[in-house]
């Protein structure tokens, strides 16, 4: 008889544990509206030119070259010529690079400003309600 009350007891205690439940705190669901943050590409780097030698060839300063040449004395080298027109391409395609890196440098500065100007009213928001 004491071995079925022992039992019995212990029945009612583990299971008395099971029947007593504990208040579940309601759910509160709150969304949070917030703007994807902009990507800022890394800017290039910066062009680093070498440094050229130009020289100009008259038909006088050719013959100088060709005769030091032909004596030993001048470093042997590939010349290049451009006509006044082909040099005015060269120099409007300079131009042209020169303005598509400018405007693209200008559009990541607008983003960048931009994101800036979106970050500020958050921190300001942060700061009110401490």
């Amino acid at each position: 008889m004491k071995k079925i009350a022992i039992i019995a007891s212990l029945a009612l205690i583990t299971s008395g544990c099971s029947m007593i439940q504990p208040k579940a705190k309601p759910v509160s669901v709150t969304t949070i509206a917030k703007k994807q943050v902009m990507y800022h590409p890394p800017l290039p780097m910066e062009v680093q030119m070498d440094p050229v030698d130009w020289e100009i060839l008259t038909p006088d300063s050719m013959q100088l070259y060709l005769d030091n040449l032909a004596k030993g004395e001048a470093p042997k080298r590939a010349f290049y010529s451009l006509s006044s027109k082909e040099y005015e391409h060269l120099s409007m395609d300079m131009a042209d690079i020169t303005r598509y890196i400018k405007e693209i440098l200008g559009i990541i500065k607008f983003y960048r400003d931009y994101d800036k100007e979106d970050k500020e009213p958050e921190t300001k928001k942060r700061r009110e309600k401490e």
